[in-house]
């Protein structure tokens, strides 16, 4: 099972907390660190429902583990619905089309591009920096060698 790393930390200009899932490019805030952490849950799960509907049923599980140093873990049962979201979520921070990841791609269909934003299609872990590096150019990559 994969997991996405993020963070929770007491916001220092008020009393409550704040919560961040960089990759998914998604931030919440609650009263409490437990607050916020349901909180980021529960906006995770709205974004996957958003875009996909029918894999986001009773049986799908979304769960927040929270680690040393207010490091968190989101995992799911489906993880090839996050990389999706992340995918997705990266195209639109960066302004750009399908069409336009698929040319940086240097390929001719984007089709073979969006079947991996619908979930339609696991990438290895190479494919996937390739992928999210032509879904946002100006993101760092996530994993380096």
């Amino acid at each position: 099972m994969m997991e996405l790393e993020g963070k929770v930390w007491k916001d220092p200009e008020n009393s409550g907390w704040l919560v961040e899932i960089a990759f998914l490019d998604v931030m919440t805030q609650g009263k409490s660190r437990k607050e916020a952490l349901e909180m980021i849950r529960d906006a995770v799960l709205e974004l996957l429902k958003d875009s996909f509907e029918a894999s986001v049923g009773k049986q799908f599980k979304l769960s927040v583990t929270l680690y040393e140093n207010g490091v968190i873990g989101l995992s799911a049962s489906d993880d090839k619905l996050l990389f999706a979201l992340g995918l997705k979520r990266q195209r639109l921070r960066s302004g750009s089309t399908i069409r336009e990841v698929s040319r940086r791609l240097k390929s001719k269909s984007p089709n073979a591009y969006a079947r991996y934003e619908r979930a339609l299609a696991r990438p290895s872990i190479e494919k996937y920096a390739e992928l999210l590096h032509a879904a946002n150019p100006s993101r760092r990559p996530l994993l380096v060698s």
